[in-house]
This record gives C-alpha cells, sequence and structure tokens, in this order.
C-alpha cells in the first residue's frame, strides 16, 4: 500500500513503538504510586512532558496530557464558558473541523452567540470580517485550525491571536495538522491554548496534548482523582504518553523535508493532467496536503479504484468518510457540492518516500481516465 492519507492518521513510527513498548510490559506501575514502578513511570512521564512542551517552545507545566484534540477543543471550549458567563461569544472561522463546529454548536444551545468567519477563495481567512466581529467585553474565546485538515491552508495565528487579544478575548489554535510538519512557538504566536493528537505525528491513537498558557485560566473537563495537577483527572496513559514525547523528540531533533515530495506529487499530477485544480496554491500551505479536484471524476469512484489498486487516500476530511453531504470546507470557498464531489485529498508524512510518488501518481492518472472512459466511449484507455 501507497499511504497518502496522512492527515487522517500517520504510521507509527518505529522509533516510537520502540520506546513505549517498554511501558506496556515491564514498566507498568501507576503514574501516581509513591513505590518504585510508580516513581519510574512518573519520571517517564515528566521526560514526555518536556519533549512535548520543547516541540511547540512552551514550559513543561503548561501541558495537559489528554486523549487527543477533539477531548482538549472540548475543554477549552467548556472552560471558556465557564470562566467567562458574562461573555456569550464565540468566534470560529467557517472552515473548522466538526470538532469544534460540534462544540460551537452546544455553545450555541446552552445560550451563547457563535460568529463564523468567512475565508477568501484561496482558504484563507477575512482579517476583515474577524476583526468587525470581535466585540470587546463579550467575546470570550476565538477558536481557530491553525492549518487546514482538508487543504493544508495555515492560517495567520499571529496576527489573530493579536487581534482578539486586543479585544479581551481569549485564543486556541487547533494545531491538530500544524504541530510535528511545521515549527511552532506558543509563546511567540501568542496563543492562550493550543491541542493537537498524537496520532497525526506517528504516535498509536489516543493520546494528545494541550497547552495552557500560565497566563490563562483554566477549567477542567475531567474531574476526579487530580492528575495533571487537577486539571485532568484520570490514570494517566504512560504508554501513549511515552510515544508523544519521542514522536516531539523526532520532529524536534530530526524534522522531516517533506515539501519536495509534496511538490513532485502536484507537478507530476499536472503535467499529465493539466485541467486538474489544487485548491488553495496562492495562499501559505502545508507541504503535506494536497486538495486536487479531477473535473469529471466522481471522487467516491476514483477512491474505490484507487484502493484497488493499493493507493490509500481520501475525498475530505476523514470525520466526513461516511457522510453524504460535500465538503463545507471547499463550499466556504466558493465551490459547489459538484466540484467537492470530484476533489480528493492526498497528504504525506514523514514516512512517506520519494519512489512512492511517481508509482501513485501513475495510477491516480490511470484510473482517472479509467473512469472517464466509463462516461464518454470515445475515451481510448491506454494500458500501462
Amino acid at each position: 500500500m501507497i499511504y497518502l492519507d496522512a492527515n487522517a492518521t500517520t504510521p507509527p513510527d518505529p522509533a516510537v513503538i520502540e520506546a513505549m513498548l517498554p511501558f506496556l510490559s515491564q514498566h507498568y506501575g501507576n503514574a501516581s504510586s509513591s513505590h518504585a514502578a510508580g516513581r519510574f513511570a512518573r519520571r517517564a512521564m515528566e521526560r514526555a512532558r518536556g519533549q512535548v512542551a520543547a516541540l511547540i517552545g512552551a514550559e513543561a507545566p503548561e501541558i495537559i496530557f489528554t486523549s487527543g484534540a477533539t477531548e482538549s477543543i472540548n475543554a477549552i471550549h467548556l472552560s471558556a464558558r465557564h470562566t467567562w458567563p458574562d461573555r456569550p461569544l464565540l468566534i470560529i472561522s467557517a472552515t473548522e473541523h466538526p470538532a469544534t463546529l460540534e462544540c460551537a454548536a452546544r455553545w450555541q444551545a446552552q445560550g451563547g452567540q457563535v460568529k463564523s468567519i468567512p475565508v477568501h477563495s484561496n482558504g484563507l481567512l477575512d482579517m476583515e470580517a474577524l476583526q468587525a466581529a470581535l466585540v470587546p467585553g463579550q467575546t470570550a474565546l476565538v477558536s481557530m485550525l491553525w492549518a487546514n485538515n482538508e487543504t493544508g491552508v495555515i492560517q495567520p495565528m499571529a496576527e489573530i491571536a493579536a487581534l482578539a487579544h486586543t479585544a479581551g478575548a481569549l485564543v486556541h489554535a487547533d494545531a491538530v495538522q500544524m504541530v510535528g510538519k511545521m515549527p511552532v512557538d506558543v509563546h511567540s504566536v501568542g496563543v492562550d491554548y493550543l491541542s493537537f493528537s498524537g496520532h497525526k505525528m506517528h504516535t498509536p491513537k489516543g493520546i494528545g496534548a494541550l497547552f495552557v498558557s500560565h497566563h490563562a485560566p483554566f477549567q477542567p473537563l475531567i474531574i476526579g482523582g487530580g492528575q495533571e495537577r487537577e486539571r485532568r483527572s484520570g490514570t494517566e496513559n504512560v504508554p501513549g504518553i511515552v510515544a508523544l514525547g519521542k514522536a516531539a523528540e523526532l520532529a524536534l531533533n530530526s524534522p522531516a523535508n517533506i515539501r519536495p515530495l509534496h511538490d513532485l506529487l502536484e507537478q507530476q499530477l499536472l503535467a499529465a493532467l493539466p485541467e486538474v485544480e489544487i485548491h488553495s496554491q496562492s495562499a501559505p500551505r502545508l507541504p503535506t496536503t494536497s486538495s486536487i479536484h479531477f473535473p469529471g471524476v466522481d471522487a467516491a469512484a476514483l477512491l474505490i479504484r484507487l484502493d484497488q489498486k493499493g493507493i490509500a487516500c481520501s475525498g475530505g476530511s476523514a470525520c466526513h468518510t461516511a457522510s453524504l453531504h460535500p465538503s463545507h470546507v471547499l463550499e466556504a470557498m466558493g465551490y459547489d457540492a459538484r466540484h467537492a464531489a470530484s476533489t480528493l485529498r492526498l497528504s504525506l508524512s514523514r514516512l512517506s518516500t520519494e519512489a512512492e510518488i511517481p508509482q501513485a501518481v501513475q495510477e491516480i492518472i490511470a484510473a482517472v481516465h479509467h473512469l472517464r472512459a466509463q462516461w464518454d466511449p470515445s475515451v481510448v484507455v491506454t494500458m500501462a
């Protein structure tokens, strides 16, 4: 299989698995226990906390381990609502991940107000609309996706944070596609909260982290045993935490140069299929993500054909794979449902190889020609 769906999840790095395996077998102590086994687990967990903090430019006490970005987003939204009940306004963008969209729907259902900021045709946030939407003294939280999971568009988070803080609002960055792929420094960007998941950066699923600035208020979502300095109760997932620490160390000390593979993929597809459209080419994008429109081709059929040929990719967000609804991200950028239904997302990771790209491109081109021939008998399909 050639795996081009890293934005959905990444294959675990062998070095990450090697680091965590001892904590699934001989080092199984509860990190809250006072005996030697517990202390060993605690030390490993705190080392991982330091590794994660170093990756994003934070201090170790500002890191809370969670089950992943969805839990972290829920925690931040509920904390902001409880901290400032007299500030009803939440601001998000029109291209958010479903986790934020659903939290926003709950915010509104519980009596709050939500403003969704539009994006331009290239996917970048309308900053003038954001500035107009901010209401000093009424805005509790600005919560936005830093790098889009479908198009890879990178928003100007430092500028967003500065505007929000001018209005007295707290700022949360959903960095699930950003951390481990691009340099991140939470203090220079100026966000109050930042969330991400380990399985987007080569750990097993079920572990993530939440940055909470020393200067930001926070009320825990999960209470009970008082773990994580009483900010996230529950027995710690030490193997997952160790894995996240190792993944953070690898991302910081051995950053992968994925952009040449990403550019080669797009260049070869455009050379063979000049009619295709690569979304958001004029905007800053992740070096891992390509959202590509194939005119006259049904994306669902294309996905099936590619899967049969050993190419794994997606039609958009993995969270909506079973949904019949078109991409709300592409719709927010001005595209219609028909356009979205002919779009694929191809996403690479640090484990992608140069040898995979020409083979994947060849299979994609062949699949596109094959499907077009099904609808147009005049099209001659040449077999490689």
